[in-house]
C-alpha cells in the first residue's frame, strides 16, 4: 500500500508501523496486499483470493494489531482515509454496481461461513437503547470480533466515508419494491448501529474493550461471551449466563462495572431483587430454608408428644389422689 503523507497524530499510520514490526502481522498483511492490489488489463484484482487472504489476516493476527489498523481513532482526513483503505476497498469492498442489500443477504446465506458470521454480527452487535453501552450483550470485544469476521465474505463492510464511523456493505435499497422497509432495516443495522460505533470508539480511544466483560461469579443474568469463558473460575458453572430474550435492563454485574468506570448513577435495586430471587429472602437460599425446616419438624413432633404424655400423667395423678381421698 502507498503510504499517505505523514500527519501529526496519525494513529492509523502508527498501527500500520506496529504491524510491520510484528512478524505474524507483517506476514499475513503482505499475503493479502498482493492479491488485493495486483491487476491485469481486464480486472482490478482477484476478489476471491483477496477475500480469502483477508479472512486469514483477521483470523490469525492478534487483535492488538489487526484491530489497531481497522479501528484506530483519527483527528484528520489523512488518518481516516488510511483507516478506510485498511482492507484495500477497491478490490475487497467496491464493485461496478451495488446490489440490493436483501439480494446481497441472500447471497451471503448461501455460503456457510458468511451465513454464520452474519448471524454472529446480528447477535453480538445488537443495539439496546436502555443499555449504558448501547449494546444488548454489554460486550464490545465480541461485537468487534463479529464485525471483523465479516471482512473477507460477500458481506464485507467498510467505512462509508472519511468523515464518520458509519459502516455498510457494498449495497443499497434501490429496487426494493414492497420490501423497502425490510431492506432499510438491514442496511441501518450497519450504518446507524450505536453499539458498533461505541465499540469502535472505545477501542480507538483506548478505553478498553474489556470494560464490558462480566464479573464472575454473579447471580444475575449476564451475556454469554467467548472472551468471558476464558476467565471463568471454578464453581461458576452454577452461574446463569443465558442471554435475555426479552427487554430486560442490562445485566447487573456489567452495570456495576460501568458505575465504577464513570460517574453515571446506576439503580441497583433491581439488581438486588434479581440477586435474591423470587423465592428467597434477604439472600438466603430456599435450599437452606428447606434444610432448616426438615430438621425443625422432628423437634416440633417430639415436643407435642411430650406435652401429651405430661397431660396424661397429670390426669392419672389427679385420679389416683381422688381415689385415695375417697
Amino acid at each position: 500500500l502507498v503510504e499517505p503523507a505523514l500527519s501529526k497524530g496519525n494513529n492509523c499510520l502508527d498501527a500500520a508501523k506496529a504491524c510491520n514490526l510484528n512478524d505474524t502481522c507483517k506476514r499475513f498483511r503482505s499475503a493479502y496486499i498482493t492479491p488485493c492490489t495486483s491487476s491485469t488489463s481486464n480486472e482490478i484484482c482477484n476478489k476471491r483470493k483477496c477475500h480469502k487472504a483477508l479472512r486469514l489476516f483477521f483470523d490469525k493476527v492478534p487483535p492488538k494489531h489487526s484491530y489497531g489498523m481497522l479501528f484506530c481513532s483519527c483527528r484528520d482526513i489523512a488518518c481516516t482515509e488510511r483507516r478506510r483503505q485498511t482492507i484495500v476497498p477497491v478490490c475487497s469492498y467496491e464493485d461496478k454496481e451495488k446490489l440490493n442489500c436483501l439480494d446481497l443477504q441472500e447471497s451471503c446465506k448461501k455460503n456457510y461461513i458468511c451465513r454464520s458470521r452474519l448471524a454472529d454480527f446480528f447477535t453480538n452487535c445488537q443495539p439496546e437503547s436502555r443499555s449504558i453501552s448501547s449494546c444488548l450483550k454489554e460486550n464490545y470485544a465480541d461485537c468487534l470480533l463479529a464485525y471483523s469476521g465479516l471482512i473477507g465474505t460477500v458481506m464485507t463492510p467498510n467505512y462509508i466515508d472519511s468523515n464518520s464511523l458509519s459502516v455498510a456493505p457494498w449495497c443499497d435499497c434501490s429496487n426494493s419494491g414492497n420490501n423497502i422497509e425490510e431492506c432499510l432495516k438491514f442496511l441501518n443495522f450497519f450504518q446507524d448501529n450505536t453499539c458498533l460505533k461505541n465499540a469502535i470508539q472505545a477501542f480507538g480511544n483506548g478505553t478498553d474493550v474489556n470494560v464490558w466483560q462480566p464479573i464472575l461469579p454473579v447471580q444475575t443474568t449476564t451475556a454469554t461471551t467467548t472472551t468471558a469463558s476464558k476467565h471463568r473460575t471454578v464453581g461458576s458453572e452454577t452461574t446463569n449466563n443465558e442471554i435475555p430474550t426479552h427487554n430486560d435492563l442490562p445485566a447487573c454485574a456489567n452495570l456495576q462495572v460501568q458505575k465504577q468506570k464513570s460517574n453515571v448513577s446506576v439503580d441497583t435495586d433491581l439488581c438486588y431483587e434479581n440477586a435474591i430471587g423470587k423465592d428467597n429472602t434477604a439472600g438466603v437460599s430456599t435450599s437452606h430454608i428447606s434444610a432448616e425446616n426438615s430438621f425443625a419438624l422432628p423437634r416440633s413432633v417430639n415436643l407435642s408428644t411430650l406435652l401429651i404424655l405430661m397431660t396424661i400423667a397429670l390426669s392419672l395423678c389427679l385420679v389416683l389422689s381422688s381415689s385415695e381421698t375417697l
